[in-house]
């Protein structure tokens, strides 16, 4: 397959198709966890209440999977715009077999501490058995959800876009069909409850993984795998964790920023950690399409960086923020608009409704501006700036919303909570905008210099 389309197609088109497949994907995928977080409330708030306080380990387990993923996403993408297919597949082998290797180890620690994690937050019996029976079966997946996530990151560096979303739509309505038969116990599938909901999220991960594992048999991609690239290559495996390991980071901090903030609330009342719950679940609708979108500008970003395409670099950054922030933009009106029917498909309690109908609206005050982060960090991770990358991610998700919601709850309660969210956006929006700038600016001005020497064009 002949990858130079990536330097070559006008920008916004061929940004629109790598990135509307991603979109599409994102939004089932956010669909899935509304809609499993709605079936599993249906069992009780106390099930609600597990789910919430096992996402931010479940979202760490995706965020040592999809940042290592990031990492070989990019050095594919840059290794191919150079030219150089051998080191891409090198890149794909070496990546995939960490990746497998992260899957056990998360599994053999994440299930043993669930217990002890789940008391840091509450003394419920209940709530703690609920999560417990959840994690313990959806953590055993792990393996297969970081195979099937790096095999999406590696399909998207050489622009298989559809694949990945083919995979994903698969994976996910899989899930949404499976969820109310084996939570409810529907036809001949026994009334499994929030077992049932574990069971269908671990299945729908494994069709994800089987359709790539057909579709790189079926349909073969630039880079492959090869039994000569599993010997340890210090430049590769170091790369890819200097690109990876900051973007787990990246991803992994909303966990502990979760973690935190439960803390706080649960302090309050148990209603306002169902509250930070139910809002983590609908911002994926918003988020993951945002995602979606950044997904699709990493490999092109990646690739005409490493072409020498600078001017390419960033009309595709620029254009990338406008289609995000059209997204936080619609997301900040349903938010104001819909705010009460969105709490009440997850809780039939008022004043959980009416405390979380006040949280939506405040939050959202800092969607639009938060599209500056999210596509500088993007774009800094396709272009390997890891490091750069989680400076902002660190600005965002530590060191201003943490002393910001501490702050404000003693004086506005569980209220100012609300507040540190938005404040937080505006304040990492200038961050990142200055950041992002002068380390592409920098970069740019360190490889020109490198190609004058060698007297190549770039």
């Amino acid at each position: 397959m002949n990858d130079d389309f990536m330097k070559e197609k006008p920008i916004l088109p061929l940004l629109t198709s790598m990135a509307f497949p991603m979109v599409i994907s994102m939004l089932v995928g956010s669909l899935y966890n509304i809609v499993d977080s709605f079936f599993v409330a249906q069992i009780s708030e106390k099930a609600m209440t597990a789910l919430s306080l096992v996402f931010p380990v479940q979202n760490f387990i995706n965020a040592v999977s999809i940042g290592y993923g990031i990492g070989i996403n990019a050095l594919i993408a840059f290794s191919l715009g150079a030219g150089n297919k051998s080191k891409a597949s090198l890149t794909a082998t070496q990546g995939m077999l960490f990746s497998v290797i992260h899957g056990i180890l998360a599994m053999a620690v994440c299930i043993p501490i669930m217990p002890a994690f789940l008391r840091l937050f509450t003394s419920d019996g209940t709530v703690i058995a609920l999560g417990v029976r959840y994690s313990s079966i959806a953590f055993l997946f792990s393996p297969i959800i970081m195979a099937g996530l790096s095999f999406e990151k590696i399909f998207q560096s050489v622009g298989r876009m559809k694949i990945a979303m083919a995979s994903m739509l698969c994976g996910c309505i899989s899930n949404i069909i499976l969820d109310p038969l084996l939570i409810f116990g529907i036809g001949f599938f026994p009334e499994m409850g929030i077992t049932g909901a574990a069971i269908a999220t671990g299945i729908g991960q494994v069709i994800t993984l089987g359709i790539y594992l057909i579709m790189y048999v079926a349909h073969p991609i630039p880079v492959h795998f090869s039994r000569r690239y599993l010997a340890f290559n210090k430049s590769v495996d170091v790369r890819l964790y200097a690109i990876g390991i900051p973007a787990m980071l990246n991803l992994a901090l909303p966990s502990l920023l979760i973690s935190f903030l439960n803390a706080i609330l649960a302090m309050y009342s148990q209603s306002y950690v169902v509250i930070l719950g139910i809002y983590y679940k609908l911002q994926t609708f918003l988020y993951l399409p945002v995602n979606g979108i950044v997904q699709g500008m990493r490999p092109l970003i990646g690739y005409n960086f490493g072409a020498g395409e600078h001017g390419r670099v960033k009309k595709i950054y620029g254009i990338t923020l406008c289609m995000s922030g059209i997204i936080m933009l619609l997301g900040t009106v349903a938010c104001l608009t819909w705010a009460r029917q969105l709490i009440g498909l997850f809780t039939d309690n008022p004043e959980t409704i009416l405390a979380g109908q006040t949280a939506l609206r405040i939050i959202s005050a800092g969607f639009i501006v938060s599209a500056v982060s999210v596509t500088s960090s993007g774009a800094l991770e396709g272009l390997g700036k890891g490091t750069q990358s989680l400076i902002i991610s660190l600005f965002r998700y530590l060191f201003i919303i943490i002393p910001a919601a501490s702050l404000l709850c003693r004086i506005m309660g569980p209220v100012g909570v609300w507040n540190a969210f938005w404040i937080t956006e505006f304040m990492t929006a200038v961050i990142a905008a200055i950041v992002y700038h002068r380390s592409v600016n920098m970069a740019g001005g360190v490889r020109d210099h490198a190609c004058l020497r060698k007297k190549e064009s770039c």
